[in-house]
């Protein structure tokens, strides 16, 4: 079983995420009217904040996660058709399974993505929908290269305040890029050139945000495409689709056979 980690904790207890276009467009093609009637697995809820928005369609939404449990049920207690669960994604189950299930942004930090994906499957009545939305191996060479590794040996390693604050530098710090240099057409040149398309959309707060989950989380995963492809082969799912998400994620989803 997957240990718990404080890191999510105190990322979740501080943070919300109200960016409903975000969350569309990482479940693409499907929409938030898909989720209508329907029983609703959010597998890695955080504090809650997708379980917010998929409950005013959906006839139940199921929370799960193994760290932030208590603050997703302070952040949707006036909502009486979200329950949520502690658990591992990995080792979870949920009787009767659920009509969709989606997984946006959590199976890239498990242990073991393959057997949290094989788990989830699971929990999908046949006929049902599985949504992964995790970051890829292609156009995060710089997280790759640089921050995993600077995290191991120095972030991971300070107070929690201090990395929140420094997290805040470094947001600041991207402006004056994101909001000129990122303008000409460079995008073969330049890295995240279509991430910071979305930079100049959203919030400073909304920004910090995720600079602070890419310098906090405890470890990340980057999926090829061979890997997700293969966990969405034609012999178990019909309805595929699989799409590059920015540059530098994978938005997936097929239905159960």
């Amino acid at each position: 079983m997957q240990q718990k980690q404080y890191d999510w904790t105190y990322e979740w207890s501080k943070l919300k995420d109200d960016s409903s276009f975000l969350f569309e467009e990482w479940i693409y093609p499907l929409k938030l009217e898909d989720f209508k009637g329907k029983r609703v697995l959010d597998a890695g809820c955080g504090p809650g904040h997708h379980s917010r928005m998929v409950a005013p369609y959906a006839k139940e939404v199921i929370g799960v996660d193994l760290n932030t449990a208590a603050i997703a049920k302070e952040y949707t207690k006036d909502l009486p058709n979200v329950t949520i669960i502690e658990g591992d994604l990995a080792e979870v189950k949920i009787d009767p399974p659920v009509d969709v299930a989606f997984c946006v942004g959590v199976i890239n930090h498990t242990d073991d993505p393959d057997r949290t994906f094989n788990n989830l499957k699971r929990l999908v009545i046949k006929g049902g929908t599985l949504i992964i939305w995790g970051v890829s191996d292609k156009g995060n060479f710089l997280n790759q290269a640089v921050v995993e590794p600077l995290k191991r040996i120095l972030l991971l390693k300070l107070p929690k305040g201090l990395l929140y604050f420094l997290a805040g530098v470094v947001t600041a710090f991207l402006y004056p890029f994101v909001w000129t240099i990122y303008f000409l057409p460079l995008k073969k040149i330049l890295p995240f050139y279509e991430y910071f398309g979305n930079f100049r959309k959203l919030s400073f707060k909304r920004n910090f945000q995720n600079v602070f989950d890419r310098l906090n989380a405890p470890q990340t995963v980057f999926l090829p495409k061979e890997q997700v492809e293969l966990w969405f082969n034609p012999n178990e799912f019909d309805n595929v689709h699989i799409s590059s998400y920015k540059g530098i994620s994978w938005r997936c989803s097929g239905t159960k056979k």
